[in-house]
């Protein structure tokens, strides 16, 4: 498991590629710079990840909601959100969508039950979540819960 939402380090380091890349790239659909996520993460969302040949490049995350693109890399591919088997919680303006996908946590359990942040904060802490393969940011998914 990696250890990107370890006690230790209070986000993911998604950068951590054997080739050097640059930490942020800007999104070729809305010209904004994203951080690095590990082709992991992306071939994990993948609807058919055996249908889709991931280049040997770094790939980031485009988190806009107002924006298609999900993953782009820096060769100006792309993988859109229709392409996803998973729904992208911040590309979404539904409530019922996960913030929490190690746990299954919506935005609106989450308002509804501010302990559940406890118990995922706490289980965080313990190294028993897998931010890095399952949220598809590839990063901790604490920073997206409600303000309480």
């Amino acid at each position: 498991m990696s250890d990107c939402c370890s006690s230790n380090n209070s986000s993911c380091d998604s950068g951590k590629d054997k080739k050097s890349f640059p930490r942020k790239s800007s999104c070729p659909v809305n010209s904004k710079d994203y951080v690095a996520v590990p082709k992991k993460t992306i071939i994990h969302h993948l609807k058919a990840p055996w249908e889709k040949e991931l280049s040997d490049e770094q790939y980031y995350f485009c988190s806009d909601s107002d924006c298609d693109v999900v993953y782009f890399g820096l060769s100006g591919a792309v993988i859109y959100k229709n392409e996803l088997r998973t729904q992208i919680g911040v590309k979404e303006k539904n409530e019922n969508v996960l913030i929490c996908y190690c746990f299954g946590v919506s935005t609106a359990a989450a308002k509804k039950n501010p302990e559940i942040k406890t118990f995922v904060t706490q289980k965080t802490k313990e190294n028993l979540c897998d931010c890095e393969t399952q949220n598809p940011s590839g990063r901790c998914c604490l920073k997206d819960f409600p303000k309480q």
